[in-house]
Protein backbone atom coordinates (compact mmCIF):
# COMPACT_ATOMS: atom_id res chain seq x y z
CA UNK A 1 0.00 0.00 0.00
CA UNK A 2 1.01 3.59 -0.39
CA UNK A 3 2.01 5.78 2.49
CA UNK A 4 -1.08 8.01 2.11
CA UNK A 5 -3.36 4.99 2.31
CA UNK A 6 -1.65 3.76 5.47
CA UNK A 7 -1.91 7.19 7.09
CA UNK A 8 -5.59 7.49 6.15
CA UNK A 9 -6.22 4.07 7.69
CA UNK A 10 -4.50 5.16 10.91
CA UNK A 11 -6.43 8.44 11.07
CA UNK A 12 -9.70 6.57 10.47
CA UNK A 13 -8.76 4.14 13.25
CA UNK A 14 -8.15 7.07 15.62
CA UNK A 15 -11.54 8.56 14.74
CA UNK A 16 -13.21 5.19 15.31
CA UNK A 17 -11.48 4.86 18.70
CA UNK A 18 -12.71 8.33 19.68
CA UNK A 19 -16.29 7.65 18.61
CA UNK A 20 -16.26 4.28 20.33
CA UNK A 21 -15.05 5.86 23.58
CA UNK A 22 -18.02 8.22 23.45
CA UNK A 23 -20.49 5.46 22.60
CA UNK A 24 -19.08 3.13 25.25
CA UNK A 25 -19.46 5.73 27.99
CA UNK A 26 -22.84 7.10 26.84
CA UNK A 27 -25.43 6.44 29.50
CA UNK A 28 -29.13 6.59 28.75
CA UNK A 29 -31.24 9.14 30.57
CA UNK A 30 -33.93 7.97 32.96
CA UNK A 31 -36.67 8.27 30.31
CA UNK A 32 -34.66 6.32 27.77
CA UNK A 33 -33.60 3.86 30.45
CA UNK A 34 -37.14 2.62 30.98
CA UNK A 35 -37.58 2.04 27.25
CA UNK A 36 -34.28 0.22 26.89
CA UNK A 37 -34.25 -1.81 30.08
CA UNK A 38 -33.27 -4.92 28.17
CA UNK A 39 -30.10 -3.21 26.91
CA UNK A 40 -29.10 -1.86 30.30
CA UNK A 41 -28.01 1.67 31.00
CA UNK A 42 -25.36 1.64 28.24
CA UNK A 43 -27.32 1.01 25.03
CA UNK A 44 -24.51 1.66 22.51
CA UNK A 45 -21.76 -0.57 23.90
CA UNK A 46 -22.16 -3.16 21.16
CA UNK A 47 -21.58 -0.48 18.52
CA UNK A 48 -18.58 0.81 20.45
CA UNK A 49 -17.00 -2.63 20.62
CA UNK A 50 -17.58 -3.11 16.88
CA UNK A 51 -15.85 0.22 16.15
CA UNK A 52 -12.92 -0.74 18.38
CA UNK A 53 -12.57 -4.05 16.56
CA UNK A 54 -12.67 -2.41 13.15
CA UNK A 55 -10.22 0.29 14.27
CA UNK A 56 -7.86 -2.36 15.61
CA UNK A 57 -8.05 -4.23 12.32
CA UNK A 58 -7.24 -1.05 10.38
CA UNK A 59 -4.29 -0.34 12.67
CA UNK A 60 -2.98 -3.88 12.24
CA UNK A 61 -3.27 -3.83 8.43
CA UNK A 62 -1.58 -0.42 8.18
CA UNK A 63 1.29 -1.43 10.47
CA UNK A 64 1.93 -4.70 8.62
CA UNK A 65 1.87 -2.90 5.28
CA UNK A 66 4.24 -0.22 6.55
CA UNK A 67 6.69 -2.73 8.00
CA UNK A 68 6.74 -4.78 4.78
CA UNK A 69 7.32 -1.66 2.72
CA UNK A 70 10.11 -0.42 4.98
CA UNK A 71 11.81 -3.84 4.89
CA UNK A 72 11.66 -3.81 1.09
CA UNK A 73 13.15 -0.32 0.99
CA UNK A 74 16.01 -1.34 3.26
CA UNK A 75 16.68 -4.44 1.18
CA UNK A 76 16.69 -2.37 -2.03
CA UNK A 77 19.15 0.10 -0.54
CA UNK A 78 21.52 -2.71 0.45
CA UNK A 79 21.44 -4.21 -3.04
CA UNK A 80 22.24 -0.85 -4.66
CA UNK A 81 25.41 -0.50 -2.59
Amino acid sequence: MKFKTEMCMLVLALVLFGVSAFLYSYQASSGELAASAALGSYPYRSYALTFVGFGSLLTFVASVSFSKRSRNLQRDRRHKL
